[in-house]
């Protein structure tokens, strides 16, 4: 159990290592640099190397990447090249925006999407189930900006309950945050509902067609009892590494959605810093989101390992 622990926060390492040198190369190999991106017209002569000087962009790309590591390793993300501002405070309210706006999404839409799960395999071939299968089959189809545009013109134009567009500050409290946040919220639910949606039902009709569950029925087991105990927590199994990335995205900040409703999340602060052609922002926002989906993924394997004894044999 602990070597197989020790091997996935190894390779977590790695993956982050990877991540960062290759947002550093690609950035790097953009047209342009913050200076240009802020003085336009006027990067030219003695102003653009001020300013190039003066936020050490006339030092080399392997110089810079090390200067920056070594503050990750100390705990500091940099300073923004636009907004001349320690990035741990830029990334910390946004990062606290996102999350909840996700933690609202995954709230209400894990256990509904494993409910509809559970009865779509439960009713299969039946209307429920056509009716709960089809519906998610097109939630999967359609884009994320297009639901999101659909519940705009329902719920912002027609029915005026909420704001099409947050527009509170980005540091603004978090109740001046709820009423903004249901629509994109709605928005994100309804998109991952649909994928693990699809993965219970699937791993509920193999369930409930096993051997043990047909020995349950045969001793008289009650049905919901036999439901609930038993078939839900072993197709839980292959269902967990499902809800691990669909959390990781909803963390990560989906990015579509913020720019649609205008939310001061992670994923609208990335945006705006590649368009500045902000490096260590940049940096900043893909390691913190790379952390994201590599702990996910990590708990996922660890609840795996916790749940099937059969994992952690050695063979």
């Amino acid at each position: 159990m602990l070597k197989l622990i020790l091997q996935r926060l190894a390779m977590a390492l790695f993956t982050l290592l990877t991540v960062c040198v290759l947002v550093f190369s690609i950035t790097e190999a953009l047209p342009g640099d913050v200076c240009t991106a802020y003085l336009g017209r006027d990067a030219q002569g003695t102003r653009l190397e001020n300013c190039r000087q003066a936020r050490n962009l006339d030092q080399p790309a392997l110089q810079r990447f090390a200067d920056w590591g070594t503050g990750v390793l100390q705990g500091s993300l940099g300073t923004s090249l636009k907004r001349d501002k320690p990035i741990n405070d830029l990334v910390a309210t946004r990062m606290r925006n996102t999350a909840v706006l996700a933690l609202g999404a995954a709230v209400i839409g894990i256990p509904l999407a494993i409910f509809l799960g559970v009865i779509a395999a439960l009713r299969r071939d039946r209307p429920a189930d056509v009716l709960i299968s089809g519906g998610s089959i097109f939630a999967m189809t359609i884009p994320e900006f297009v639901t999101a545009t659909v519940l705009v013109l329902i719920f912002s134009i027609q029915l005026q309950w909420f704001p099409a567009v947050t527009t509170v500050r980005h540091n603004a409290p978090v109740s001046e945050l709820l009423p903004n946040i249901v629509l994109p919220m709605i928005t994100l639910a309804l998109v991952m509902m649909a994928h693990i949606l699809r993965m219970v039902r699937s791993a509920m009709i193999d369930v409930m067609v096993s051997d043990f569950v047909q020995m349950a029925r045969l001793k008289g087991v009650p049905f919901w009892r036999i439901v609930c105990l038993h078939a839900l927590p072993s197709a839980m199994l292959p269902t967990i590494n499902i809800i691990a990335l669909t959390v990781a995205w909803l963390l990560g900040g989906a990015v579509i959605i913020e720019q649609v409703f205008n939310y001061p999340g992670i994923g609208t602060l990335m945006i705006r810093a590649i368009y500045d052609r902000d490096l260590p922002l940049v940096q900043a926002i893909a390691l913190i989101l790379a952390t994201v989906y590599v702990l996910c993924n990590l708990l996922a394997d660890l609840s795996s390992l916790a749940l099937n004894p059969r994992l952690r044999t050695a063979r």
